[in-house]
């Protein structure tokens, strides 16, 4: 496993021989058209971002919420997939079915409310994926990522893929990501961290479980739900993936932990980590962290067509 604790910043610099930070956006704004996918619990709404400079790359990009809440206009949605599609990446975005808010969820012992639950967001996310490989013209090499919750859907997505022998992505793209139902111990350095700037620890284990109790209704979490309860013979499948996490986040030892059973699974991963960063930075284009983890998720899509 590539788990360099260099910033974003350091390993864009050090896999870029020239000195530069990253592919360069193209002037050209992408054709943004809407359309909706057949789901289990009905249609789910995508948005496809066409590049005016194809490169043959196309990446189903699920935005975080909690699995409650986000829609397909949110800076983490509609930002990153036009940031991307201006470096030649052909995005569909997904607006997967959310979870009732049961009140406020983060505090614990809230009863989930009747509706949508697991697994369908995560279906929905599969559907896109499977509708944008058939549909979506102009990509030889297609990619799966989400943020934070939109990052436990998109695993979710690549392992029942890669379980069901479908249509594997060429790379999973995991950002700042919840995979695991009872939250992983932190480090001791990550606890440091936390301790260090408290508002960052909005999602401490409480509050994730009180979470996943929301998403997954009255049942219980799954490999599929929670993909970080997979074992080796489940992730074995599991495409090349990178996971980049945000430094001053409790899911950071989600993603860590994720990473690394990855790892022992055999599976090609790089570990990444925004410096000074809080968690959902993706939904903050103001800040310097997001354009640098938009670098480096561009540059890692757009290697894929040298390796097709």
């Amino acid at each position: 496993m590539n788990q360099s604790s260099d910033s974003v910043d350091a390993q864009l610099q050090g896999n870029d021989m020239t000195g530069r930070v990253g592919p360069s956006p193209r002037p050209e704004e992408p054709l943004i058209a809407a359309d909706t996918v057949d789901g289990p619990a009905g249609p789910v709404p995508v948005r496809v971002y066409t590049p005016a400079e194809p490169s043959g790359v196309g990446f189903v990009w699920a935005h975080g919420g909690g699995f409650t809440w986000g829609d397909l206009d949110m800076p983490e949605a509609h930002d990153v997939a036009c940031g991307l599609a201006r470096r030649g990446i052909a995005v569909v975005s997904v607006d997967y079915h959310r979870a009732p808010v049961a009140g406020l969820w983060l505090d614990s012992g809230v009863r989930p409310r009747p509706g949508v639950h697991a697994p369908i967001p995560a279906l929905d996310v599969q559907a896109a994926y499977v509708w944008a490989v058939s549909r979506v013209p102009g990509v030889d090499v297609w990619a799966l990522g989400g943020a934070s919750a939109g990052g436990n859907l998109a695993a979710s997505t690549a392992l029942r893929l890669g379980l069901d022998g479908g249509l594997r992505p060429a790379l999973v793209v995991l950002a700042y990501p919840t995979l695991h139902a009872v939250q992983p111990e932190p480090s001791a350095e990550l606890r440091a961290v936390l301790a260090s700037d408290p508002e960052s620890n909005e999602f401490d284990a409480a509050r994730s479980a009180a979470m996943y109790a929301n998403y997954v209704g009255d049942g219980e979490a799954d490999v599929f739900a929670a993909p970080g309860m997979a074992g080796a013979d489940e992730l074995r499948s599991f495409p090349p993936t990178l996971v980049l996490n945000s430094e001053a986040d409790a899911l950071r030892a989600s993603g860590e932990a994720f990473a690394a059973a990855l790892s022992d699974a055999g599976v090609a991963v790089e570990l990444a980590m925004e410096a000074g960063a809080r968690h959902g930075h993706l939904s903050r284009p103001e800040e310097a962290a997001w354009t640098r983890s938009l670098k480096l998720i561009a540059r890692r899509l757009l290697a894929l067509t040298r390796e097709a």
